[in-house]
């Protein structure tokens, strides 16, 4: 089939003139041209982009280090909110919060967040590298959590697990 679209086009210039085909050939030129100047324009901003959230990352980091004593208040602060609740208020909002942003339920949420994340990053839009995060970075959160759950709060508030799993179950 494509072979015949070429046979047709070479038939097709024959039958024009010499001017007429430079102007094609001329034609052909511009708008090569043109898209290689969409193709490295699109790129260029991909890679500014990319460079902007890498530079904003060392500035938080470093904003992070230089204003360590406002995190140790913040933090001692959380702490002590956090231990005055009772456990199964506790129990109560790491299930909700771990069924809301882990949950296996949610599968077009995570499309669409990690899609707008993808193209924060100026990537352009590929269906399967989301899928493949969409299978995939949930699980890993999950089991990270989990681990968390059974190895800081096992230390700090037993009864606070045991609540959690019944909660779970």
């Amino acid at each position: 089939m494509e072979l015949e679209e070429l046979f047709r086009l070479d038939e097709m210039i024959k039958e024009y003139p010499e001017t007429d085909l430079q102007k094609f050939h001329i034609g052909i030129h511009k708008e090569t041209i043109q898209l290689i100047k969409m193709y490295n324009e699109d790129r260029i901003h991909t890679i500014l982009h990319f460079s902007t959230n890498i530079i904003y990352f060392i500035i938080l980091s470093g904003y992070s280090i230089l204003v360590n004593e406002k995190l140790i208040i913040l933090n001692s602060w959380v702490q002590e909110f956090l231990s005055n609740l009772s456990d199964t208020i506790k129990a109560f909002s790491i299930l909700l919060l771990t069924d809301l942003c882990i949950g296996f339920h949610s599968p077009h949420g995570w499309e669409l967040m990690i899609g707008s994340v993808y193209k924060y990053f100026g990537f352009s839009h590929n269906d399967q590298i989301i899928s493949g995060l969409v299978s995939t970075f949930p699980v890993i959160l999950d089991t990270i959590f989990k681990y968390w759950i059974f190895r800081y709060l096992n230390r700090i508030s037993p009864s606070l697990v045991v609540i959690y799993h019944s909660m779970n179950d």
